[in-house]
């Protein structure tokens, strides 16, 4: 099949892009929504946390998958089901009632969530198939684009609904986009460039490392109580460390896992898989820390908070098209190196105003990291699987895509626990001033992660400089 760039591969490309960004923008709207559905439900903290949980463990079981998934099914076939499955869920939680009960909303969410499972990875696939080689990297910086443009505009766009409609509004008003988006994929995914294979799923593998995303999601979302219940974080946190080591025992010993493991072994791929997960990890940490500070120190509403972020999340999305340009034309090095400057400097800046933070030096800071971030992200997925075989593509970009998914959960969970004991270890008299504290113990273990992200992005991209030169 002769690789051209044309409207059905970008509508392709758009069409499943919808699917990941719909999933992560309810998933960060959803957040403002939570006291709302505490009185309604009459439900706690916790449990309305599984709005999020069971989302991100279903879509982190299911990207296991994608490797096999793309050898035995059609991508055509993947994105009905994906398309279905997520319109469905959408449907669930815009119809369910207090009188119904709060299972309903899981259960959509989780519903939801398969369709993403399913989806995300298939986007980056048509990219990695069918793009003209030239343009890969402007591809996949867009296909990043689409999914980062949804943390920027959940948490606005999740208070204007909640403020001006019904939670609700939050599900109906995607039903209306998944339907575009179902229409689109239908029309211009159009047939695999390789022929659909018939092989065998490694039931074992899938078991084991469902139980592996199972044990340790929950052990991370069970990390900010393990002071006063310990047993809810150490028994999934051994469950999933087991059912690990036993999957990659396994995998090392059969002829065709579910995931191959051994891409670990080459160097430069593991490094950038890992700094990837690193700067996910830092994302989503900020995007807990700012809002929570802004409210409950600065005393701003939730919209306010939302809309102070807004510029960065923007200028983040509108960078990694830029990056991808960049590795285009000059490798992946320069694009990368210069985003980490950026992630580095922004990182410094937040460590320094966290005592006094302003509306002012958040926005400038979140805007550096941000644009960072944007350089960062798609280049680091792209110049790593460059390093694959076109037969390890599948597989590389599955662990991409499970390394994003699980650094949502891990993410908020270590930043929310340090900031807890750190509270409780304050000595400052009022609520707002050991949050402070909080926050600026969580910023300063940020940092500490993009240090050692920037290094390893040094080392994936060092072969990269040298073939430049």
């Amino acid at each position: 099949m002769q690789r051209k760039l044309d409207a059905k591969l970008i509508f392709s490309i758009l069409a499943a892009g919808l699917m990941s960004f719909s999933g992560v923008l309810i998933e960060t709207a959803g957040n403002i929504t939570f006291p709302v559905l505490m009185r309604e439900f009459h439900v706690n903290m916790a449990t309305v946390q599984w709005m999020t949980t069971g989302y991100l463990l279903i879509a982190a079981i299911i990207m296991p998958l994608s490797a096999y998934l793309k050898k035995n099914f059609s991508s055509r076939k993947l994105f009905v089901t994906a398309a279905v499955l997520f319109i469905v869920g959408l449907v669930i939680d815009s119809c369910t009632t207090d009188s119904m009960g709060f299972v309903f909303l899981v259960v959509g969410r989780i519903i939801q969530g398969a369709g993403a499972g399913i989806a995300l990875p298939l986007m980056f696939n048509i990219i990695l198939e069918r793009t003209p080689l030239d343009k890969i990297g402007l591809l996949m910086g867009i296909g990043t684009m689409i999914t980062a443009v949804a943390p920027a505009l959940g948490p606005t766009f999740g208070g204007l609904v909640v403020n001006s409609l019904s939670w609700r509004y939050i599900f109906i008003l995607i039903i209306p986009v998944m339907v575009i988006s179902f229409i689109m994929g239908v029309i211009c995914i159009t047939k695999d460039p390789y022929p659909i294979e018939r092989t065998k799923l490694d039931w074992t593998g899938f078991i084991e490392i469902a139980l592996t995303f199972v044990g340790l999601i929950l052990a991370f979302s069970n990390l900010s109580g393990i002071l006063q219940r310990p047993v809810n974080f150490i028994v999934p946190l051994v469950i999933g460390l087991i059912a690990l080591v036993l999957f990659i025992k396994h995998s090392l010993n059969v002829k065709n896992p579910l995931l191959n493991i051994r891409l670990f072994k080459n160097s430069r791929f593991t490094a950038g898989i890992t700094a990837y997960f690193i700067f996910q990890v830092n994302t989503v940490g900020l995007s807990f820390i700012l809002p929570n500070y802004l409210q409950l120190v600065n005393g701003v509403s939730a919209m306010l908070a939302g809309l102070l972020l807004l510029p960065g999340g923007a200028l983040g999305a509108i960078a990694s098209p830029v990056g991808g340009r960049m590795l285009d034309n000059y490798g992946a090095r320069k694009p990368i190196m210069t985003g980490a400057c950026f992630e580095l400097a922004g990182s410094v800046m937040f460590c320094l105003f966290a005592q006094h933070f302003n509306a002012v030096n958040v926005l400038v800071s979140y805007l550096v990291i941000m644009l960072g971030t944007g350089l960062i992200m798609g280049d680091t997925m792209t110049s790593s699987l460059n390093l694959l075989t076109k037969e390890e593509n599948a597989d590389g970009n599955g662990l991409f895509n499970m390394v994003q998914q699980f650094s949502g959960a891990v993410g908020t969970s270590i930043v929310s626990a340090i900031m807890q004991f750190v509270q409780q270890m304050s000595s400052k008299p009022t609520t707002a001033g050991k949050l402070v504290d909080g926050a600026q113990v969580g910023l300063i273990f940020l940092l500490i992660l993009i240090v050692i992200g920037v290094y390893l992005l040094y080392q994936a991209t060092k072969k990269d400089h040298v073939s430049e030169n």
